[in-house]
Formats: C-alpha cells, structure tokens, sequence
C-alpha cells in the first residue's frame, strides 16, 4: 500500500502546486528602453579656396628629331669619336667629313675660270669704252660700237656664271663637312668609315638635347580645372602656360623635373573623348646638376620614359574639402545637427578626387558632417559626437 499511495500523494502535490502557480501569476514591473547614441566621428566643414591640379600620365619624346642627310656625295673619311648612339654633340661640331678631293678640285678650276671670265671682261669693258670715244669723234662706225658693246655685256654674263659655279663649289665642298644643327643627342648612326655616301642618303638620327615634350591624355572636364583659354591656337603665351611637375622612377629611383604645358591639340579623340596636351620640359645643361633645394639629383628626362605629370590648374573660391569616404549614395552626406541627432543631406559635388571631394553647396560652414563609416543610418537617429579636426 505504501508503494502506491507515496507516488499519488506526489502527483496530487505537484497538481495543488501547478494550480497555485497559475492562479497567482508573478507581476512585472514595466521598464523603459535605454537608448543607447552611437558615437560617430564628425568634422566641422569651412568655406575656403582650393588650388586645382590635375594628373596624367604620358610618355617622354622629343621635342626636335632630324634624319641628318647628307647634301653631297663621297666615301666617308672621318667619323667623330661622339657620334655614337647616346652621344652627346653640341650645335656645330663637326660629325663627319667626307673626302672633298673632287671638290677642291672643282674649286681651284672654278677659281681659274673665274680669273679668265674676269681677265675677258675687263678686257672688253675697256674696248667698249675706247670705241665709245671713237665713235664720239667719228671714228668707229655704229655697228662697231654694238659689237663691242655686245661683247663687254657677254664677257661680264660669263664672269658671273664663274663666280656663281665658284661659290657653288664652295658650298659643296663646305658641305663635305656634315656638322650638328643644334646641341643634340645621337640616336643612331647610319654609316661607317670608308662607306660611300650618295647625296640626301641618311647618316644620323639628332634629338634635341635642350627639351623634350611629354603627350599626356586630358578629358573634356579636366580641361575646365585648368587656366588656360579654351580654343586658343598654337603655343600657349609663357605666362599663361600652367606649370607641370613630371615624375618618374629612373634606375630605381623616383625623379621630378619641372615643365610647362604649352600646347592643346585641336582634335578630341572620338574613343576616348580625349584631346592630347603638350608638356614641354628642358633639359639641365650639364649631363648632372644637383638640386640644392631638394638635395635630390637631377638629370635629364629620358626620351621613352614612362612618367606622371601634376599639372597646376586654377585656384577656386568657397569650395569645401572633405575626404572621399564621407560620400554615400553618390551625392549626399550624413549632417549631425544641433540636437546631436543624424539626417541624409544632398550636396553639389564639384570635383572627386583621389582621395578627397570638394563641395559646392548643400551644406553650410560650421556644419558637422559624419565621417564614421556606418552601414545601418536612420534619418533622426540620435549619435554621439566625437569632434575632429581636418
């Protein structure tokens, strides 16, 4: 009996139990929701001017390129020991001769023409003054006075073809001696000692030392960043040229040479809706020279070298600077007012750049714009303000 009547008395207990739980419910105190603000990092964003720049990237060419040609002909005699590729030659030097044997020679016969042309016409001016006088005195008939006459004028169209086929031969043999048109650097050289040359038969190809041009690629809007007059024809005015720093790594190193876009060119590339520029650098005159502002090395710009080009643009006022990351949606900001609370707000951007974004309206100076990144953002929600300083 014992066996079955423990195990009743428990159920009956846990039954009363059961019963009183829920007929006398416990009663829970209602309490309010903290709320807890998000703290965020805002900036207090100021009105000010912003200088422009805008980069590129191109590649190094030269400003001057001649193919040197030769104006006579003949077997090369002389080669200077600088016209090598990657020579250096300054304007004038003599780069090769060629054997002038048969131009001095045409020289002294042309000499010797011109001696006997001269000895006949001063032979004839003075008959022709003789028979003038004759025929003043009656002495010499008329036809004789036009013979002579004709012969003074004959002799003296002789005498001046001498001298122009001496002068000629002059210059022919002169040009013998083929020299450098201006201070450049040998590309190639196209002949060698003893070769025969024929006459506008190629022998070197010349860059000019003193400058060379950077083409960079500039987009339509780029173009309005820049203080240029838009259409202006041919080079740009010194003055108005905008300065550009070109850089580039060279042997392992990062160079920066300074220059000036000089040149617009007149058609816009279809594709790319992309007009060229042209960035003229000049060369330093010693192959080194040291900056002793920088204390960095500088030598000459390279032709073939891939480089960066900043150029300096126009100065814009009542732009305001903030960084890239601010923007969400393309076009808006998040603004923390007053009461600390956070809104959505749409701005005019007027440029991006790299790495930051320049304002042109939408927001006020002294208002304070979110620069945490948050992903969750509700119109109104209320933050916590952590103020920093840009």
């Amino acid at each position: 009996m014992r066996r079955v009547a423990l195990p009743v008395i428990i159920l009956m207990a846990c039954a009363f139990f059961a019963n009183f739980l829920v007929r006398n419910p416990s009663q829970l105190e209602e309490v309010a929701l903290e709320i807890i603000p998000v703290a965020v990092r805002v900036i207090e964003v100021q009105k000010g001017s912003v200088e422009l720049s805008v980069g590129s990237q191109g590649k190094v060419q030269a400003a001057q390129t001649v193919n040197l040609s030769a104006a006579v002909a003949g077997p090369v005699d002389w080669i200077s020991p600088d016209m090598q590729a990657g020579g250096y030659v300054s304007e004038g030097d003599t780069l090769l001769r060629l054997d002038a044997s048969d131009y001095e020679t045409l020289v002294a016969r042309s000499e010797s023409t011109k001696q006997q042309a001269s000895a006949e016409a001063g032979h004839a001016l003075r008959e022709f003054d003789r028979m003038k006088e004759l025929a003043q005195e009656r002495l010499a008939s008329v036809s004789q006075l036009q013979d002579a006459q004709r012969l003074a004028e004959v002799t003296k169209a002789r005498l001046a073809d001498a001298e122009a086929n001496l002068s000629q031969a002059q210059l022919d043999l002169a040009r013998a001696e083929i020299k450098a048109p201006f201070d450049a650097i040998i590309q190639t050289r196209e002949v060698e000692l003893g070769q025969f040359v024929n006459r506008a038969q190629s022998v070197a190809v010349l860059f000019g030392a003193e400058e060379v041009e950077v083409r960079v690629p500039l987009a339509i809007r780029q173009l309005g960043f820049l203080d240029i007059p838009l259409g202006f024809r041919g080079e740009l005015p010194i003055e108005r040229a905008p300065e550009v720093t070109v850089s580039g790594t060279y042997g392992g190193i990062e160079h920066h040479w300074q220059g000036k876009l000089v040149r617009i060119e007149a058609a816009i590339d279809p594709n790319s809706n992309t007009v060229q520029t042209i960035i003229r650098v000049s060369q330093p005159s010693n192959p080194v020279q040291w900056s002793t502002d920088q204390g960095e090395q500088i030598i000459p710009l390279p032709i073939g070298l891939y480089v960066n080009a900043d150029i300096k643009g126009r100065t814009v006022d009542d732009l305001i600077s903030v960084p890239r990351s601010v923007i969400r949606n393309n076009n808006q900001v998040l603004v923390v007012d007053a009461e600390n609370k956070m809104f959505f707000r749409d701005v005019d951007i007027f440029r991006l750049e790299e790495e930051n974004v320049l304002i042109s309206g939408g927001v006020l100076p002294g208002e304070r714009i979110c620069i945490s990144p948050i992903q969750a953002v509700v119109d109104g929600m209320s933050v916590q303000p952590i103020q920093e300083l840009i």
